[in-house]
């Protein structure tokens, strides 16, 4: 790791664009073959009433441009481009943002037209897990699950050192079902219960005061109040059960803890870890770890895809 949060690699080599397009904001940068982010920018994702991923496709366009004439010294040889919302990394469409509104829509083939360069394509938490687990918190394992927990929840899967990718629908353990506290023999989504979002309006909901984030229930809960013990513990709960699945039928090994809900360190981590150990029976336990590569991991990730693809490239053109 360097400075700059990249990953560490050899000093010669070209190097890459890198675009990392979230609900709210999107990042780029121009990757150096060292790891080296320069030039980083973020900027809010740019939204359109029927062509989001238009409007996406025409400012990385822009981005690229100025960083040509930023950079002179570092021209780049490829792109890599990750989206949220359900992904077909093998045909470059983003599936479905409900969030953003596009569907099906071909992001591989109209950012390589717009750029003049071979464009990776991915998913941006898959993408963020990649960094994780090649470079960060999960390195070194070979079953791994990273979850990134926000105002929602996603995750990247690992196995047996691949992400599983499932035709872009493998990892959405925000939306597994879990048991629904608030309905005694029913299920929800974990999204519902243990999400950063979900802990704040079910505290809401519960005592009808508003709440400046999960954090602050958290505090809450330090303090003495039940209420926020009671939604805290939880959501908890509903993580311990989606993790202690993953090791059941994956065969998980570590699981890495991403997003805002993260920051809660061990506050969150020390009793999920009890949790999981008290559901678990013949299975290995598995290491809980916090994230090691902050907000830029996305950027790492969409990176690696470039170097990976501009490295297939090149093998292909060299293969007799």
């Amino acid at each position: 790791m360097n400075e700059h949060g990249g990953q560490s690699g050899s000093a010669s080599g070209p190097a890459v664009l890198a675009f990392d397009v979230g609900g709210t904001d999107m990042k780029a940068g121009i990757v150096l073959a060292t790891g080296r982010i320069i030039g980083l920018r973020r900027m809010a994702t740019p939204r359109h009433p029927v062509d989001t991923g238009g409007a996406v496709i025409e400012k990385i366009t822009e981005v690229a441009s100025e960083y040509r004439g930023l950079y002179p010294g570092h021209p780049v040889r490829a792109a890599g481009l990750i989206v949220p919302g359900l992904v077909d990394e093998a045909t470059g469409t983003g599936i479905l943002s409900a969030n953003l509104g596009w569907k099906d829509f071909p992001f591989a083939e109209r950012a390589q037209a717009a750029l003049g360069l071979p464009v990776a394509f991915g998913h941006d938490v898959g993408s963020a897990g990649e960094a994780e687990f090649r470079f960060g918190a999960a390195r070194g394992a070979s079953n791994a699950v990273v979850l990134v927990i926000g105002t929602g929840i996603a995750g990247a899967v690992f196995v047996d050192d691949r992400r599983l990718t499932g035709g872009g629908y493998a990892g959405e353990l925000g939306h597994a079902p879990v048991p629904d506290p608030d309905r005694p023999g029913s299920t929800t989504i974990l999204e519902a219960v243990g999400s950063a979002g979900a802990i704040a309006s079910r505290y809401c909901a519960a005592t009808g005061r508003s709440v400046d984030g999960a954090r602050q229930v958290l505090d809450l809960a330090a303090a003495g109040d039940p209420e926020a013990y009671r939604v805290w513990s939880e959501a908890v709960d509903a993580l311990a059960f989606s993790i202690v699945q993953c090791v059941s039928i994956l065969g998980t090994e570590t699981v890495v803890m991403g997003g805002g809900l993260s920051q809660a360190g061990e506050a969150l981590l020390a009793p999920l870890r009890t949790r999981v150990e008290n559901l678990l029976s013949i299975h290995r336990r598995p290491r809980i770890v916090p994230a090691t590569l902050g907000q830029d991991a996305g950027l790492i990730g969409s990176a690696l895809k470039a170097r990976e693809l501009l490295s297939s490239i090149e093998s292909n053109i060299e293969a007799p």
